[in-house]
């Protein structure tokens, strides 16, 4: 997770959300718990095929300590996981962060904040491809981080479209030292690497989010955690030219406390074509909030918080992104409340307000502890999700999560 700068800015904000803080009629079961031969700290999103099978990360652990690629498979005697990848932390990478993603032909994508090569200590990380023969998953390097122009720190999980091109950020690094967003294209089994947008810490704001990035009809959309008009982060549009270039676009600077502060996650977009997301500080408490940003006719967008994190009971601190059900319910965690571990959190739109409810407070061991990412639902509605601690060893877990 990128550095948490205490920055907060004044600017008011109509608040419409309620709190319940209640517990309902929900399930949450560890459906594997980590060891660190087999991973450790899993600070990765999910991805799920269209198999049921579970992709992720751990940061630790595997038969290097520099980290794991993992799958989790469903069998009648329950969930069984296999290590797809141990990272050495040498010219592989080490530390992956965050998940992988997965193309059209199975093969998953993913970086890894340490490792490659670079002037930086430890490495300055890389981007990777693991490919499926058999059985057998191979690990390919398709861009080492230099620390220079290109970035370095690669924390973010990638974006794949339909052509097989990666999109990702760095956090750190590029020509103002605040990071980079990034092109990777396939050409003929060489990788082209391409900076599309260089993060200035101003108006653009830096630092880009751990969040994938969205892609939708050509355009990508993300957030940058810091920087911006006001210091607290900002939410942007990259849009492709003719001539190969991208015009970035910030749609959102966040003000910082009553509004939020400081986006991690990545944006859930709606049918609406509303974003939906969560901030680490900022609402009406301090301690983090989920906003709404909406498109206007005129080309600009209008943000609002729909819930501010009130107390250590609801929760407080979100890095994650956000899922909805069938019913428009939106779903989130929070890495820190509850009982200390942080909890799942719901919340229901009703007449225009949303109305929060904490359906799950992680518990630690053999619960699940701290979750620093959000849930992946698969086809059948079932919701999972990772915590870096927790489980029987306190190495981090997988869960299920029934609404």
């Amino acid at each position: 997770m990128n550095a948490l700068i205490r920055f907060k800015n004044l600017a008011p904000l109509f608040v419409i959300a309620l709190s319940l803080v209640t517990a309902t009629a929900t399930t949450t079961d560890v459906i594997f718990s980590f060891e660190e031969d087999n991973g450790e700290y899993a600070d990765t999103d999910l991805e799920v095929n269209s198999a049921g099978n579970i992709y992720g990360t751990t940061v630790l652990g595997g038969d290097h300590g520099g980290g794991t690629v993992f799958q989790l498979r469903s069998t009648a005697n329950g969930w069984v996981q296999n290590v797809l990848y141990s990272f050495t932390g040498g010219v592989d990478g080490g530390e992956p962060y965050k998940g992988v993603s997965i193309d059209r032909e199975g093969s998953l994508y993913g970086t890894a904040v340490t490792g490659g090569s670079g002037s930086c200590e430890g490495g300055c990380g890389v981007a990777y491809k693991l490919t499926n023969s058999g059985g057998t998953w191979t690990q390919t390097v398709i861009h080492a981080f230099t620390g220079g122009d290109d970035g370095s720190g690669p924390g973010a999980r990638v974006t794949v479209d339909r052509n097989g091109d990666i999109y990702g950020m760095t956090p750190t690094g590029g020509t103002y030292g605040v990071g980079t967003i990034y092109k990777i294209h396939p050409d003929a089994g060489t990788w082209d690497f391409q900076v599309i947008h260089t993060f200035t810490g101003g108006a653009d704001g830096s630092s880009g989010s751990a969040g994938r990035m969205l892609l939708n009809h050509g355009r990508l959309y993300g957030a940058a955690t810091t920087g911006g008009l006001y210091g607290s982060g900002v939410i942007f549009q990259l849009t492709p030219t003719p001539v190969g270039e991208w015009d970035f676009r910030t749609l959102y600077s966040f003000h910082g406390q009553p509004d939020g502060s400081f986006p991690y996650g990545a944006l859930l977009r709606a049918a609406s074509g509303k974003f939906y997301g969560t901030t680490y500080y900022g609402g009406r408490n301090g301690i983090g909030a989920v906003y709404e940003l909406s498109p206007r006719p005129t080309g600009e967008w209008r943000e609002r918080v729909i819930y501010s994190f009130q107390s250590a009971n609801d929760g407080n601190s979100p890095i994650s992104n956000l899922v909805s059900d069938a019913a428009g319910n939106l779903y989130g965690t929070t890495s820190e409340g509850g009982l200390g571990s942080g909890v799942i959190f719901k919340l229901s739109p009703t007449g225009g307000q949303w109305t929060e409810s904490v359906v799950h407070e992680f518990a630690g061991p053999p619960d699940g502890g701290f979750s620093y990412n959000g849930m992946v639902v698969d086809r059948f509605g079932n919701f999972y999700g990772a915590t870096v601690h927790g489980g029987t060893d306190n190495d981090g877990s997988v869960y299920k999560f029934t609404p």
